[in-house]
């Protein structure tokens, strides 16, 4: 009967963790860069732009909806 290779077992599990670890790092480094972007993007909005009366007193004869 032929004896196990206990060593290449163990190197081939070392691979496989590492392969792993470096593809998780990968995905980690693209989703932080993918949030910064966003940020940048957005920064200058601050109200939706299909209302943009919002926050400001209604017009003479106007009735307010919110009230």
């Amino acid at each position: 009967m032929a004896k196990p290779n206990y060593a290449f077992e163990k190197r081939q599990r070392e691979l496989e963790k590492k392969r792993k670890k470096e593809e998780k790092a990968q995905r980690k480094a693209a989703g932080q860069a993918q949030p910064a972007e966003d940020p940048a993007a957005t920064a200058g909005e601050t109200a939706d732009p299909a209302d943009p009366a919002e926050g400001q007193a209604p017009a003479a004869g106007e009735a307010d909806p919110a009230r």
